[in-house]
């Protein structure tokens, strides 16, 4: 039901006439639960009946028999009362008893799995006595970075995959080799066909995942010896689908700098061309985004995104196709907001429009994981390689 008829679901459901189709999933989904749950209560009802039936025939045949007994003065009638009544006393021990098996059979599993999570080791750990990393002006180092990643036996629970369909996809190294440096205030971009590895470099900086080999540097620290609140909130990314809390926008921009005030509010949304919308709002910052922000374009989505980070003022700044929505008009204006916001700061940018990386320090041409070319765009475009080639067949024209 979440996936399928929210917001985003509901609306490819109707882009590709599938309506009716998931509705008929639906119906056969809810029936087959439906049926569990009557055969469910229909098995618990005959067990509580039968219970019911013994108990009732238990107090008859006390009663019948016991009451012949003291007709033939082999027993006191007050024995026969007491002995009724304790058997009705009895009956309703024995009752709970005999459901208590399958309580504790569901107690037990799933405590079991409740602690089977809760024993699961994260993946990314800090380590004693990490250190914190300073603030101020980054230098970025990759320094012979391989990686790959995690199998699903790596990242699943042991139960789970006792029952899953083995996965028999051999393991593969997405990164080979990656080596480069950032210097503070140096922008690099990063090109190259879908599925290089681009994004990767750039989720291994923050460090989402841990390198296989090689190590990551900031400022000489390697970001595994680091602390990773610190860590964090030196590093602001903007990724290509911006995702935004079901909340206000001042509220999703708030998540990035909680103590920030009207004024920066304001100033953040004047830098990331959006201003003028939010004030023609009737409720302005107070105004509901709704469910990832689908009351808002493509465009007006991104640009709220690189407020937030605009908000933030991180060190390190990383975008992700940050312009992958906006039309050449907006893509000029954040262009320009970017050259001075990120002044100063060191920036990593992935960028398949070429147009938005010509200024770029250095520019790593990325290719099945290995970084093939590197250069600035004028070094780059004279040679015969990849990058020549995007060009020629994205730019030259335009120009």
């Amino acid at each position: 039901m979440v996936e399928r008829f929210n917001v985003a679901g509901a609306q490819l459901a109707k882009l590709f006439g599938r309506p009716r189709d998931e509705s008929q999933a639906f119906e056969s989904k809810a029936a087959r639960i439906s049926r569990i749950a009557v055969k469910q209560a229909i098995y618990g009802r005959l067990f509580f009946t039968a219970l019911m039936i013994t108990g009732t025939f238990a107090t008859v045949f006390a009663f019948g028999w016991g009451g012949v007994l003291a007709v033939q003065h082999k027993l006191d009638l007050g024995t026969v009362v007491a002995l009724v009544s304790y058997l009705t006393r009895l009956y309703a021990p024995l009752t709970g008893l005999s459901n208590i098996q399958v309580s504790l059979m569901t107690a037990l599993v799933s405590f079991e799995r409740v602690f089977e999570v809760l024993d699961l080791a994260p993946m990314i750990g800090e380590k004693p006595g990490a250190v914190p990393v300073p603030p101020g002006p980054a230098r970025v180092e990759f320094d012979h970075v391989s990686f790959r990643y995690p199998t699903p036996s790596e990242v699943s629970l042991a139960s789970l995959e006792s029952i899953a369909i083995p996965d028999k996809t051999p393991e593969k190294t997405v990164l080979y080799d990656i080596t480069f440096v950032a210097e503070p205030g140096q922008l690099v971009a990063l090109v190259g066909p879908s599925g290089a590895g681009k994004t990767t470099i750039t989720q291994l900086v923050p460090r989402l995942y841990d390198v296989r080999g090689g190590s990551i540097l900031i400022n000489g620290v390697d970001v595994r010896d680091a602390q990773l609140e610190s860590l964090r909130q030196r590093i602001g990314t903007v990724t290509q689908d911006a995702h935004l809390f079901h909340d206000t926008i001042r509220a999703n921009l708030l998540y990035a700098k909680p103590d920030a005030t009207d004024a920066d509010l304001t100033d953040a949304l004047r830098a990331a061309q959006i201003l003028p919308l939010i004030e023609s709002l009737p409720k302005g910052l107070d105004t509901l985004v709704g469910e990832r922000g689908y009351r808002f374009s493509g465009g007006e989505k991104q640009r709220l995104a690189i407020a937030r980070l605009l908000l933030k003022a991180p060190d390190i700044v990383i975008l992700d196709e940050a312009t992958a929505h906006l039309d050449s008009e907006s893509e000029a204006a954040i262009q320009s907001a970017f050259e001075i916001a990120l002044q100063g700061r060191t920036s990593i940018v992935i960028a398949h429009r070429l147009s938005t990386i010509l200024k770029a320090d250095q520019i790593l041409v990325v290719q099945e994981g290995r970084i093939v070319e590197r250069g600035t765009h004028s070094e780059l475009v004279e040679g015969l390689g990849l990058y020549a080639d995007l060009y020629r067949r994205q730019f030259a024209d335009v120009v």
